[in-house]
């Protein structure tokens, strides 16, 4: 076979992928870029209105045979595969390091409505969360700990900023995300739903004391607020109760995505004691 044809730089479609780098183009085309073989496998299982996230994928040639079992499901799928140059997938892509796959997605975050409807019992809520890596990797940590459903308030980061795509890892694309919910219709969204909303915060009591009574098994909300001022006093007195990441060392603190593993670990582990796990109740 030969040499495929490659995608001008100058390209329409290349131009138009590029825009997507700023929130506004995102925002008005409700697309996002999504890259590395982990995102675009992902997406192109994904569905969205019933067919795959992903919109076109654009690889280097290289990349394309080293992942051929990708841009075959995407062909299979229906999406347009363009070859490229590195420098243009560089450019797309925007890291030091780039994997030779980038994708455009379609905008997949779910109503928050819709989210409560499934009786959610984990969910993590980001208030006031600014930098775009954590956001993905609270992300990751909820998928990973088995949470049903992330929310991103409307004071937090937008979802669809690259740093955040590529720090879930493609836990984007596992679980459903609603975006732009005030931190108060949430907390009290989620009360009413029969979740009880805590707040992750330094100032709370110790998360070892909950588990302890046994008061960590019920269905339950996190809110994780900014990595460096916390929550504020009008976001905590929202929660049902106020929770810190006891400290037994002697570390300073714990970064946010820790924290929230931490939070949501715990939390998962109790539910599933309290539904009886074998690891639980086995002697």
């Amino acid at each position: 076979m030969g040499t495929p044809e490659l995608i001008s730089p100058r390209s329409p479609r290349v131009i138009a992928a590029r825009r997507l780098a700023k929130r506004n183009f995102r925002v008005k085309e409700r697309r996002f870029i999504a890259e590395g073989p982990q995102a675009v496998r992902e997406a192109i299982e994904h569905r969205s209105g019933g067919e795959p996230t992903l919109i076109e994928l654009f690889a280097t040639v290289e990349a394309a045979e080293r992942h051929a079992e990708i841009t075959g499901a995407a062909r299979a799928a229906g999406v347009r595969v363009h070859y490229a140059e590195d420098d243009v997938i560089a450019e797309l892509s925007q890291t030091v390091t780039p994997q030779g796959l980038v994708g455009v997605c379609r905008f997949l975050d779910s109503p928050f409505e819709e989210i409560l409807a499934a009786r959610p019992k984990l969910i993590a809520v980001l208030a006031h969360v600014r930098d775009p890596g954590n956001a993905g990797t609270v992300l990751r940590c909820a998928d990973a700990a088995g949470a049903d459903a992330v929310v991103l308030t409307d004071a937090s980061v937008d979802l669809y900023n690259p740093k955040s795509v590529r720090a879930s890892v493609g836990s984007l694309f596992h679980l459903p995300v609603a975006v732009g919910v005030p931190v108060e219709q949430a907390a009290r969204g989620l009360r009413d739903a029969g979740v009880r909303v805590l707040a992750a915060d330094g100032a709370g009591v110790d998360l070892d004391a909950e588990l302890d009574r046994g008061a960590m098994g019920t269905p339950t909300a996190w809110i994780f607020g900014n990595e460096a001022w916390g929550l504020p006093e009008e976001t905590r007195a929202l929660a049902d109760a106020v929770v810190r990441v006891p400290i037994h060392g002697k570390a300073e603190s714990l970064n946010l995505a820790t924290a929230a593993a931490v939070c949501l670990y715990a939390s998962a582990r109790a539910q599933r004691a309290a539904g009886g796990c074998r690891s639980v109740t086995s002697s």
